[in-house]
This record gives structure tokens, C-alpha cells and sequence, in this order.
């Protein structure tokens, strides 16, 4: 009978759990921080242009964007070289000596 009240860590006790009003507060607030967040989220959202746009305004777009893959691309390759650099680099301080330059390795 006693079952439902009784916490799960103290389920053989005699004592009833007891609830205390700070803990539901602090659960609401949460809750209500959740909810704004939510809602801060939803306002950031980007909105759809529903109108018409003039050609222009639209060619314009298109090579901005362009542009922008452009240069994000080669922001890539250039990331790939450092990457492969780096791993280069660690890996011919890492290596025995010998096996990059063995002895007489500058008369072949």
C-alpha cells in the first residue's frame, strides 16, 4: 500500500517519500526555460521570401553564392593541405631516422 509513496532507492523502508515544493519549483523553471528557448529558437529561424524577385536581384544572388562556394572550397583545400602537412610532419618525427635516410642515402 505504502509502495507508490516510497522512493526507489528506499523501497524496503517505513519512510514515505516526501515531496518538497522547491524541488517542483526548480522543475518548472526548467521547464519554462525550455519553453523560452524553444521559442527564441523559432523566432531565428529563416523566413521565406515569398515574393517575386526582379532578374537582376536574382543573378546577383546567384553569383554571391557562387563567390561564397568559391572561396569555401578552396578554404577546404587549403584545410586538407595543413591536415596532410601536420600528419606528415608528426609522422617524420615519429619514424626511426634510418628508414627516411639511410646510411649513404646522398651518394644515390
Amino acid at each position: 500500500m505504502l509502495k507508490g509513496y516510497l522512493s526507489k532507492t528506499a523501497v524496503g523502508s517505513q519512510t514515505a517519500k516526501r515531496h518538497c515544493a522547491e524541488m517542483r519549483v526548480a522543475y518548472t523553471d526548467a521547464w519554462r526555460l525550455k519553453a523560452l528557448h524553444a521559442q527564441a529558437s523559432q523566432e531565428n529561424r529563416t523566413v521565406v521570401e515569398r515574393r517575386i524577385k526582379p532578374y537582376f536581384e536574382e543573378q546577383a544572388e546567384e553569383q554571391r553564392r557562387a563567390e561564397q562556394t568559391r572561396v569555401f572550397r578552396r578554404n577546404q583545400a587549403i584545410g586538407l593541405v595543413i591536415v596532410a602537412g601536420a600528419i606528415l610532419i608528426f609522422w617524420l618525427f615519429r619514424t626511426n631516422p634510418r628508414w627516411i635516410f639511410p646510411p649513404g642515402w646522398w651518394r644515390l
